[in-house]
């Protein structure tokens, strides 16, 4: 059967990709002929949300985001967080420069509108600033402040500097939790961690049965209560540790709210 789901979900996935490429070419064959470019936006949620069908996720959204555009912070476990949470609401990722090197995918993101940061290379000023002016335009923004990905058991230690952009652009911080299980367990196939490479921890995710992702959006922060950038840092890791804890706690198991992308794939329906 393992197969047999990979040969389905694998030219469910390619199709996909050919779709959306034909997208991105489309909409900048448009900008030609406007003068300003196409809001990528809702085409971007769209492509997210088919993606997640695709890949099989079963999630489900626990609160509100903010009705104003924020600084979005999240953990970090796999690439795929990004189409997970991209569905639920408008947002531009950060994420490190490699992805931009991955075939097609990387094109897709540039297209998409994500900022790359080169880890260890100083960029990290010039990226502050990139955000800042996004948050400044009203753009939301997702930052995976931990800088790497996880096993998705705990939160890593979070680095506080780019969430000063919010600051900065007098915007509010959203901290999100994103969970990954599987037979009631936390999900030992979702993470991409090590020197895995793309394609063969794709092959293995299209190959499993649907995987449930819960995503537990905290109440916003206003980045100017927090005395210290410290003390905002530990808030952060505090409220997103949390979230995690109650879903591998099997809290969120009996309840049947949020989007269900692998069934019926459509905007979350938030409480």
């Amino acid at each position: 059967m393992g197969w047999i789901r990979l040969l389905i979900r694998l030219t469910g996935f390619l199709v996909f990709l050919a779709g959306t490429c034909a997208l991105a070419i489309t909409l900048k064959l448009v900008d030609l002929f406007r003068r300003q470019p196409v809001d990528r936006s809702p085409w971007a949620a769209f492509c997210f949300r088919r993606a997640c069908q695709c890949l099989g996720f079963r999630i489900r959204v626990h609160g509100q985001p903010t009705e104003a555009h924020a600084l979005y912070v999240a953990n970090h476990i796999s690439w795929s967080d990004i189409p997970i949470l991209g569905c639920i609401t408008p947002l531009r990722f950060l994420s490190k420069a490699e992805v931009g090197n991955w075939p097609i995918i990387g094109w897709l993101a540039r297209q998409a509108g994500t900022l790359f940061i080169q880890r260890g290379s100083g960029q990290a000023r010039r990226i502050k600033t990139e955000i800042r002016r996004c948050l400044n335009a009203g753009e939301s923004v997702l930052v995976f402040p931990e800088g790497t990905t996880s096993s998705g058991l705990a939160v890593l230690p979070i680095h506080g500097f780019l969430l000063a952009a919010a600051r900065d652009a007098n915007t509010p911080i959203q901290p999100i939790t994103i969970g990954y299980r599987r037979a009631h367990r936390p999900d030992p196939i979702a993470p991409f961690i090590g020197d895995d490479s793309f394609h063969t921890h794709l092959i293995r995710l299209l190959r499993q049965p649907p995987t449930q992702v819960d995503v537990v959006i905290h109440p916003a922060i206003d980045p100017a209560c927090p005395e210290s950038s410290n003390a905002l840092t530990a808030l952060i890791h505090q409220q997103i540790s949390t979230g995690l804890k109650h879903i591998h706690a099997g809290e969120f198991e009996a309840r049947s709210t949020g989007l269900r992308t692998a069934g019926a794939p459509g905007l979350p329906r938030l409480p």
